[in-house]
């Protein structure tokens, strides 16, 4: 509805938004990607993006991720206590948005997406071998979601402390990361709409004090 006192329009969210479509996850965007493999107990692979993801912590490093619904990779994340975050760029979109596809759980979403995977140095979980960068992570915490009322919602949580980090060397020079090479893209609103980050993007500012 209009909001007279400023004409924004307001809504409550559980009452609908009253628009053609939601327009939440198309405000907090773009969103990094957290594409993240795992292996089952069983030894299965699993590959699958998710776009709520984010860093939340310096020191340890914590990375995290929310499966809406209890996914293979949420599973196999609290059940092996390990997965790892793998960058999604421009040129592995296509394969990103295949491993996405809803299959099976004995499904290898690696196979699937014509993917080559690589090997982990500090847990068994793989890598996405064409991806520039990727955090190995020992999961820390399975959080389970509520309201602001303590209902349960169903969706979790996943928080993991990196254990070990690749970084293709491109991507560096003169000892500092450079974040647009790698041409990374991150997840819009919508239901298939991303952004890239180019340097043409990039501005500074320096925090007061």
């Amino acid at each position: 509805m209009n909001d007279g006192t400023i004409g924004h329009h307001f809504y409550n969210p559980a009452y609908g938004h009253g628009l053609k479509h939601d327009p939440l996850n198309a405000i907090i965007a773009p969103r990094p990607i957290g594409w993240i493999s795992t292996v089952s107990a069983a030894g299965v692979r699993n590959l699958a993006p998710y776009s709520f993801f984010n860093m939340y912590n310096y020191t340890p490093p914590i990375i995290g991720f929310t499966s809406v619904e209890w996914k293979d990779s949420a599973e196999n994340a609290t059940v092996t206590g390990e997965f790892v975050w793998n960058l999604v760029t421009r040129p592995l979109a296509d394969a990103m948005n295949a491993s996405s596809a809803t299959v099976a759980p004995g499904v290898d979403e690696f196979t699937l997406a014509g993917l080559e995977s690589a090997p982990c140095r500090v847990v068994n979980a793989p890598r996405v071998a064409a991806s520039p960068v990727s955090f190995e992570c020992r999961t820390s915490q399975t959080v389970r979601l509520t309201s602001a009322a303590g209902a349960e919602v169903d969706s979790w949580l996943i928080l993991g402390e990196v254990v070990g980090v690749h970084i293709d060397p491109a991507m560096i020079e003169d000892g500092v990361y450079q974040t647009a090479r790698a041409a990374p893209i991150m997840r819009g609103g919508g239901w298939g709409d991303y952004f890239t980050v180019e340097e043409s993007a990039l501005f500074r500012m320096m925090r007061p004090g």
